[in-house]
């Protein structure tokens, strides 16, 4: 992956992308980040990652939103929280990552056949319908919607052991009140407007 650089005038960033995600992480102090580079140096995936968490933070506190939201960063975040561990600003980074990544999602800007994102949206899409994830099923839709569904030939054995031990199935688990799972998740829509 090639990164391109270029100028960023002071009239294209967006002033108000920082309150965004505050709002949306409950991380109020993202601000006071002196850019030490301690989550950078924490973090186990920075060195496959287009841009350090430090530089994310950064990007957020002044207003990058495109260049933030675009970043492979926020899918290559394992979310083990060493970064906000170690923090001397008590900043929660993993929250600003997760914000992130919804922001990225819900304005389509993430990268479209990359797995995380597209495993991400698959996996609430069959929670949200049948109240439970089928493994086998979401595995056979992460491939195919990743147009990458040769590379499933390379997981038939272990998909045939697990199949075999009982562990994995073709079966569309699902709950039986469907209901109240729709009514508990247009609460919880409602109550994040």
């Amino acid at each position: 992956m090639e990164i391109l650089r270029k100028v960023k005038y002071e009239e294209e960033l967006d002033p108000g992308f920082l309150d965004e995600i505050i709002r949306a992480s409950g991380c109020e102090k993202i601000e006071a980040c002196i850019q030490c580079g301690t989550c950078s140096s924490s973090c186990p995936m920075s060195v496959y990652m287009d841009y350090p968490p430090r530089k994310i933070i950064a990007m957020v506190k002044n207003g990058f939103r495109e260049e933030a939201l675009r970043s492979f960063t926020l899918w290559l975040c394992p979310s083990c929280y060493t970064c906000q561990v170690r923090c001397p600003a008590q900043i929660k980074i993993t929250d600003v990552m997760y914000a992130l990544k919804r922001k990225a999602i819900e304005e389509k800007v993430y990268p479209q056949r990359f797995a995380i994102p597209i495993l991400d949206k698959e996996m609430s899409r069959r929670i949200a319908k049948h109240g439970r994830n089928s493994e086998m099923r979401l595995i056979l839709s992460l491939y195919w919607k990743s147009r990458k569904p040769l590379e499933l030939l390379k997981m038939a054995p272990l998909g045939w052991r697990l199949m075999k031990a009982g562990r994995m199935s073709f079966k569309n688990e699902a709950i039986k009140d469907k209901k109240q799972l729709k009514a508990l998740l247009a609460a919880v829509r409602e109550g994040a407007r």
